[in-house]
């Protein structure tokens, strides 16, 4: 289905993989064999990161482990839509969490309102609630990358399905949990002093694939903000200067 994952498999290795195929109850809950985008928040994901690379452009697996994180932790726990946009928009710009709420607040496009993992939209909070909202969800996110590294957790999530082979293995190396969570950490450490804002939307494959964290953290704001606001051309122009 989706062949960024076939090529980055070979890339790095398929036991990274199979960690997340492991937790079955995790893909079964959220239909991954449905095909329709509109409801299937974790398969519209993938399918734009499907859309920016290829065999050719590959991207380095922090990305695609830390989709899957930020997508257990809504899982988990759902977001109003302004509080996933601020969050991707914090992550795109290094941890500047007001000037992010500042322009979540100014998108005036639906969103996609099929997803479970987004709540209704309701009356925007004060931005100092809609920061320490956009906080608390980057440590449910940093929970959900830990119990995915976490053996006992695996155990537990595999022990519903009593034909799956029994281990209590961390897939999961210690080196990319770390670099995972430094895409996220700017968000509840705040600003980072050596960022460099980055500008334009293009993408820089060469160091995409080498896990460079600016343009992983580029990557993984552009295919969030476009699952919770799909492009199209009848809307485009009311969030074009907003996207990532």
């Amino acid at each position: 289905m989706f062949p960024f994952l076939i090529y980055n498999v070979k890339l790095v290795s398929m036991k990274y993989l199979t960690s997340f195929m492991m937790q079955a109850s995790y893909f079964v809950s959220q239909g991954f064999r449905r095909r329709d985008e509109r409801s299937n928040m974790l398969l519209s994901l993938f399918s734009n990161l499907d859309r920016l690379v290829a065999p050719d452009r590959p991207c380095h697996s922090s990305l695609w482990l830390g989709i899957f994180a930020f997508h257990k932790a809504l899982v988990d726990q759902p977001q109003d839509p302004l509080v996933v946009t601020a969050f991707s928009l914090a992550v795109h710009s290094g941890g500047s969490l007001l000037e992010s709420v500042e322009i979540a607040r100014r998108i005036s496009q639906p969103y996609q309102s099929s997803f479970p993992e987004l709540l209704e939209a309701r009356n925007p909070d004060s931005n100092n609630a809609l920061v320490h909202k956009t906080i608390n969800f980057a440590a449910l996110v940093k929970t959900a990358l830990c119990n995915m590294t976490d053996g006992c957790y695996v155990s537990k999530a595999m022990a519903k399905y009593p034909k799956a082979p029994s281990s209590d293995l961390v897939f999961i190396p210690m080196a990319l949990f770390l670099r995972v969570s430094k895409i996220f950490e700017c968000v509840r450490r705040g600003m980072e002093a050596r960022f460099v804002h980055r500008q334009g939307r293009e993408i820089d494959y060469e160091s995409l694939a080498m896990g460079s964290l600016e343009e992983v953290r580029h990557v993984f704001a552009r295919i969030v903000f476009d699952t919770v606001y799909p492009p199209s051309q009848s809307n485009e122009n009311h969030v074009a200067n907003q996207r990532p």
